[in-house]
């Protein structure tokens, strides 16, 4: 079994690339299964033909599905949300209305989640291809279980305890309405299906993540935080896909400025995703639409590799609190300490000079607010400590 993610910002190909992947894996025999979790789906359109809110036949060995949030609710929480309706006409809202409201936030995402956890659990595909929503839903989408898993462990069981004990007082004053202890449990399974989804997703042997992106100064920023944020909560990344290059035979006086920009970003791209591998894909005469397209685009990513071979194995980057102090640490092998130089650029930009090469990170939140305090050497790693400035 063999997941793969492709997220990226709005706009930058991540569905034509993940169907043109879809495609090369299914023709490679493997039973493959493309998954739109975008609220906006474009998946049906890269091939050409109307996908359902099930899996849905294209090809031999190829399934492809655009999940209907309204589908996978009533699916995984409808029991919850009648419940909820319940409450909300009790305290007088109309119907109509009350149901709208039990649509909370994140509800659409969690669908999402607990979809994949299924396609994996039934064992029908060798290989399970996410089309995720633009980054900042993404990420959102990924913290999910962490969040999950806090409720469930520190305040879920105390609001069943208290329900189970209030609940007949509360019916026989009020005459509210109270979940039973079956409303708990679809809940409790909710969230622990959740818990399931964040160790397969982040399981090194089964799971990658691959970054989308336009060698263009605000997309390569996105591309840098999200890269940050998963490496933080433990996704790994194996590679990234730079898309829509313009090629160096084309000619024509108009993209000669869009060719040199590209080109300047295209390095700021290597510098900033450093070890993983960047693909390129070109920037074709026509739509990437229909099978005989993103063919060309399969061929264009992988050559004649196998999309599901593991392309960068192992962590790029690590957070970790000690004693008081936050650790960044960076493989860098093969580097003596004498030849290392770190430049703080800007509050949340780290530059890692190494002779002619550097590294160009993105800090998270929670450093950057920090001082760089000591770096040094720990076998193949780079550790610099951070913490906070000391005041007078």
């Amino acid at each position: 079994m063999r997941i793969l993610l492709y997220t990226g910002k709005g706009g930058v190909g991540k569905t034509t690339v993940s169907a043109a992947t879809a495609l090369r894996c299914a023709d490679l025999g493997y039973r493959t299964v493309v998954v739109s979790t975008d609220a906006a789906h474009s998946l049906a359109d890269a091939f050409d033909m109307a996908l359902g809110a099930e899996p849905t036949p294209i090809l031999p060995n190829l399934w492809g599905q655009e999940i209907d949030v309204l589908h996978q609710m009533e699916k995984h929480w409808g029991d919850v949300q009648r419940y909820m309706a319940t409450v909300l006409a009790w305290k007088g809202l109309e119907g109509i209305i009350a149901e709208e409201l039990t649509v909370l936030p994140g509800m659409d995402e969690l669908a999402s989640l607990l979809q994949i956890v299924y396609l994996h659990d039934t064992g029908d595909y060798d290989v399970i291809i996410i089309d995720c929503a633009p980054t900042g839903a993404t990420l959102q989408l990924l913290t999910l279980p962490e969040v999950g898993r806090w409720y469930l462990m520190k305040i879920f069981p105390l609001e069943k305890k208290a329900v189970q004990i209030s609940r007949p007082l509360l019916r026989a004053v009020l005459d509210l309405p109270m979940p039973d202890d079956e409303l708990f449990d679809t809940i409790e399974e909710l969230i622990k299906g959740l818990d399931r989804m964040k160790a397969l997703l982040t399981d090194p042997d089964k799971s990658s993540v691959r970054l989308v992106l336009n060698p263009e100064k605000m997309v390569v920023k996105e591309a840098q935080r999200a890269f940050t944020y998963l490496n933080l909560y433990g996704y790994r990344t194996d590679a990234v896909i730079s898309n829509r290059l313009i090629p160096q035979d084309v000619s024509d006086g108009y993209f000669t400025g869009w060719k040199g920009i590209q080109a300047r970003y295209s390095q700021l791209v290597e510098e900033a995703f450093a070890p993983l591998p960047i693909l390129t894909v070109p920037l074709f005469e026509q739509e990437v639409v229909g099978h005989d397209m993103l063919r060309r685009m399969a061929e264009a990513i992988y050559g004649e590799d196998d999309p599901t071979r593991f392309y960068y194995v192992g962590q790029t980057q690590q957070v970790l609190k000690q004693d008081g102090t936050y650790q960044l640490r960076i493989p860098l092998p093969f580097v003596r300490k004498e030849d290392i130089q770190l430049i703080r650029s800007s509050g949340d930009e780290l530059i890692v000079r190494i002779g002619n090469h550097k590294r160009n990170i993105l800090l998270p939140h929670v450093l950057a607010t920090l001082e760089v305090q000591k770096a040094r050497q720990e076998g193949d790693w780079l550790v610099i400590t951070f913490q906070e400035e000391e005041r007078p």
